[in-house]
């Protein structure tokens, strides 16, 4: 293991806790830009406060929650809010690259949080650290690509066994999880968070639409007015995405599989065609597809010199890497910070950014935290939904989330920014009601 650092008075394991004070003002900023968030650990303090309560008991006291987030400081906000809620926390990343180190440095120095993590982890020390995690025994499980679920299934059977359940909150990760509940394999119920409506249209389509584009202009300092971009993928992501770069002035191509998704993408202005003839119009190219291959050597091939390669994605391997690096006479030369040229026999550079991991974190500080505050609150609810025992007897299944939890979330976003909804009068709701005209 690289070189690190343990936390004074915990078995944290992370780059150098001397940087705690700039993270710390990191958290103060996004806190105070999270209101949802905010309201609901009130709320449920405030209820098992009041009249009736069992002497003030935390509602997440006595339990371990193990999760394997980005860890950046919208997440360090979420990971206070279950301790103070009661919890023992226990963190790893989610990406080699995601990590803020001043971020976990201020983590650390939190009573009741431990954390196993440093930016730029070698896929030995990712791995060891997500093992980290699980090691320590979850009753719930807080998920982002599904990485600490499968180590635990793999790696501590048993432990797996007493999980009371999980919350994961990528389509990647839900996709990973519904395969492994098809097999018979998931030993615990999971909540697919980023399958509600809360999440899924905010954070990966608002979230990843800007945060994509923040990372690419932060790492390139290039205009995206008047380039022709490749978008792989169309669903909430791919879309965000899309919406973004027209809005910058670009134009867009979509790539995609599923004839209904490509019609919308028609709908919406956007020129549909196979990735084969796309290589060879395209300036950027962003994978938002959540499978391998959607850049490959055969395409790679074909793009242009000079060209932008970019995953945001929650794995790396959307842009086959090995046949990028094949296609080269040599290794990759760092131009920039996330940038890496790769020269072609034939002479052409091609521009890899963020080592083909998710552009948004590994170049930028991810989603906009007015963004994460919503999905951060369906997190704290979906652990407490597990936590007062709704999952109980499920067994190994992926499970939808409540849509009152939905809701609640959507109203209290409303209610923080002063906005009031119309409501029907009684008339309206007979009507709606009746069958008859």
């Amino acid at each position: 293991m690289s070189e690190g650092a343990e936390g004074a008075g915990t078995d944290s394991v992370i780059r150098d806790p001397g940087l705690a004070p700039g993270g710390l003002l990191k958290i103060e900023w996004v806190k105070s830009h999270m209101p949802v968030l905010a309201a609901i650990t009130a709320e449920l303090l405030g209820f098992c406060a009041g009249p009736g309560s069992a002497s003030g008991r935390q509602p997440l006291a006595g339990l371990r929650v193990a999760a394997c987030l980005h860890l950046e400081a919208k997440t360090a906000n979420l990971l206070l809010s279950l301790r103070d809620l009661g919890a023992d926390v226990v963190a790893c990343g989610s990406n080699p690259l995601s990590t803020q180190d001043d971020v976990v440095a201020a983590l650390i120095g939190e009573p009741g949080i431990r954390v196993y993590a440093w930016h730029g982890a070698t896929p030995d020390e990712y791995h060891r650290f997500v093992g980290m995690a699980a090691a320590t025994g979850p009753d719930i499980v807080i998920d982002d690509g599904a990485d600490l679920i499968t180590t635990l299934h793999a790696d501590y059977p048993d432990l797996a066994a007493r999980v009371r359940g999980g919350a994961e909150e990528t389509t990647t990760g839900v996709i990973r999880l519904t395969a492994m509940a098809g097999d018979g394999a998931l030993r615990f119920p999971v909540l697919a968070v980023n399958d509600t409506p809360m999440k899924r249209i905010f954070d990966n389509k608002y979230g990843t639409g800007q945060s994509c584009w923040d990372g690419i202009m932060r790492c390139t300092n290039l205009s995206v007015a008047g380039k022709t971009v490749v978008v792989a993928g169309y669903g909430f992501c791919g879309r965000g995405v899309a919406m973004r770069a027209v809005g910058l002035g670009a134009r867009v191509i979509v790539v995609e599989v599923d004839p209904v998704a490509a019609n919308e993408a028609l709908m919406d202005g956007h020129a549909v065609m196979p990735m084969s003839a796309a290589a060879e119009a395209g300036d950027v190219f962003v994978t938002t597809t959540g499978c391998c291959d959607a850049v490959r050597g055969e395409h790679l091939a074909r793009i242009r010199d000079g060209a932008l390669l970019a995953n945001a994605g929650h794995f790396n391997v959307e842009i086959n890497l090995a046949h990028l690096a094949a296609l080269c006479k040599g290794p990759p030369r760092r131009v920039r910070a996330n940038v890496d040229e790769y020269r072609t026999r034939a002479g052409r550079r091609l521009y890899l950014l963020g080592e083909g991991r998710l552009v948004n974190l590994a170049a930028a500080d991810g989603h906009p935290t007015e963004v994460m505050d919503l999905s951060f609150a369906l997190q704290a609810l979906a652990v407490l939904h597990i936590a007062t025992g709704q999952l109980d007897g499920l067994g190994g299944r992926v499970v939808r989330m409540p849509a009152a939890l939905d809701r609640k979330v959507a109203e209290l976003r409303l209610a923080s920014l002063g906005v009031e909804l119309e409501r029907l009068t009684p008339a309206q709701q007979d009507y709606l009601r009746a069958w008859q005209v």
